[in-house]
């Protein structure tokens, strides 16, 4: 009896394990998600120096000082996450010490194609809206929070995040006087007190101006009204 009873314990497990194969798990599993599109990193050894009481560890490197090493270390800058998605950066646009610096979330696929942000249709609203303000795109500083597309548009709560304060030290460096951001999520990520006008970036403050996305602006028609009331608001801080 007891060698049936394990000879039916061990068909159990069998069937048991048949089972979980045939639903496509066939490795061991733990209990927290995991994102399987993101490349897996080796944890870096921070760097150290040998004195006289033995390994020191290295500081941390240092922010760049000026717009031009930003720009190179947007670029080049191995732990930006962007260097984890397909497709090229587009790097921020316009001078610096603009009037206006325009903020987006990232490039749309459109944008991705033509190698440049605001392209297309939503492009062409975004230049009727600058028009409005009396400005250009020559006249401003362009950019976005992440400088490529993710699979899917889906960025981690960590990349956000870190976006949020590479975006602070970028306005610093850029200087504009004024920021109009464009659509939920850069909104959300660089004003989180809602209904804020003023934007803390790493050494003091800007006025900033919050409304739809062209994008948005382009399927719903009726957010142009909200939309216009916060570029006269533009208008009249501008005139100032």
């Amino acid at each position: 009896m007891r060698g049936l009873l394990r000879e039916n314990a061990a068909d159990a497990a069998n069937a048991f394990m048949a089972w979980w194969n045939l639903a496509g798990v066939d490795c061991a599993v733990g209990e927290e998600p995991v994102d399987w599109l993101r490349p897996a990193q080796t944890p870096a050894r921070p760097a150290i120096s040998v004195g006289d009481d033995g390994p020191v560890p290295a500081h941390a490197p240092a922010k760049p000082a000026s717009f031009a090493t930003f720009l190179t270390w947007l670029s080049e800058d191995a732990v930006q996450p962007e260097q984890r998605w397909p497709g090229a950066m587009i790097l921020p646009e316009g001078p610096a010490e603009a009037p206006l610096m325009v903020i987006t979330d990232m490039p749309d696929p459109a944008d991705v194609a033509a190698g440049t942000l605001l392209s297309d249709r939503a492009g062409q609203l975004f230049d009727g809206m600058l028009r409005a303000i009396g400005l250009k795109r020559a006249d401003i500083h362009l950019a976005s929070l992440f400088l490529s597309r993710p699979p899917g548009a889906m960025v981690e709560a960590s990349d956000l995040a870190a976006a949020a304060a590479r975006m602070r030290t970028h306005v610093m460096l850029a200087a504009p006087r004024r920021l109009l951001l464009l659509g939920d999520r850069t909104i959300r990520s660089l004003l989180p007190d809602a209904g804020s006008r003023i934007f803390n970036h790493d050494s003091g403050t800007l006025p900033a101006f919050a409304t739809f996305h062209p994008r948005l602006l382009l399927g719903q028609p009726a957010a142009k009204a909200e939309c216009w009331r916060v570029l006269q608001g533009l208008i009249e801080e501008m005139s100032e």
